[in-house]
């Protein structure tokens, strides 16, 4: 795979989310309160809300909008609700990070 550089671990706060620009996409890459960043598309598959300013809880979020909650690791919404979010595979070398954003434009074809 090839990782793009994105920033650093401290810029993202613990239990938040921090948006990257990309060609295919906004994607959201998230931190939790025990320090595990996973990354997803930045739009919920309810109604497109933005999931970077949801709310981060364990490893989920709650969209802004509607209340939907998504995985974190699947992307897939939980409860009842269906659909999901695309997710993006991220590694964390000390404090960098890096997405592999080839894997979100291999998903859409």
């Amino acid at each position: 795979m090839n990782w793009i550089a994105i920033g650093s671990l401290s810029d993202i706060p613990p239990r938040g989310a921090r948006c990257v620009a990309t060609p295919q996409g906004k994607i959201a890459v998230f931190r939790t309160a025990h320090d595990q960043v996973f990354a997803i598309e930045d739009h919920c598959p309810h109604k497109g809300g933005p999931l970077s300013q949801g709310i981060v809880h364990g490893a989920a979020v709650t969209c802004p909008l509607h209340n939907w909650v998504i995985s974190l690791e699947t992307g897939k919404a939980l409860g009842a609700d269906e659909g999901s979010a695309r997710t993006i595979p991220v590694r964390v070398d000390g404090e960098r990070l890096f997405i592999a954003l080839e894997a979100l434009a291999s998903k859409a074809a």
